[in-house]
């Protein structure tokens, strides 16, 4: 092993142990010489690693006694595909973390039925430090909102669809 290449394993190590202290994806560099390292990680989908969303609303009670039951077959749930493929779908435009108020204890921006023009914030996605405001991409009524509060989003991904 030469001398340079051992130099740059010492450097990509220091650029892992950067990404995992820091909490980053990714990250690139690149030295004028023509020397470029990237590293990049992913994370789990099946165990999330954040905390569950805080409840503002205690969950509906249940009925004292069900009414006549009747079987009604469900209807299969859209997938994300055929949801991003509804122009009433908005996306998500970045990785982050959304958030549906403005700080905790503060109304949602937005909800089912909720009335919205285009341009108005529904909800802010957290990215790198930075609060970003997701506006309305057409006006409407909210038909379904996709994400929960502090959920982590990926680009592209369905957050609300407004009719």
């Amino acid at each position: 092993m030469t001398k340079s290449s051992q130099v740059d394993q010492d450097l990509i190590r220091a650029i892992a142990e950067l990404l995992n202290k820091e909490n980053l994806a990714e990250i690139e560099i690149e030295h004028e010489e023509g020397f470029r390292v990237r590293v990049t990680r992913s994370y789990p989908v099946e165990a999330p690693a954040y905390a569950p969303a805080p409840q503002y609303f205690a969950p509906p009670a249940a009925p004292a006694a069900p009414a006549a039951a009747s079987v009604v077959p469900a209807a299969a749930p859209a997938t994300k595909e055929d949801l991003a493929a509804n122009p009433g779908t908005l996306t998500s435009p970045m990785v982050g973390t959304a958030y549906r108020s403005a700080e905790p204890g503060k109304p949602m921006f937005v909800d089912v039925g909720t009335k919205v023009t285009e341009g108005q914030t529904v909800l802010i996605i957290e990215a790198m430090k930075t609060m970003n405001q997701i506006p309305a991409h057409r006006s409407g009524t909210v038909t379904r909102v996709l994400v929960e509060d502090a959920q982590p989003v990926e680009y592209g991904e369905p957050l609300v669809v407004i009719e």
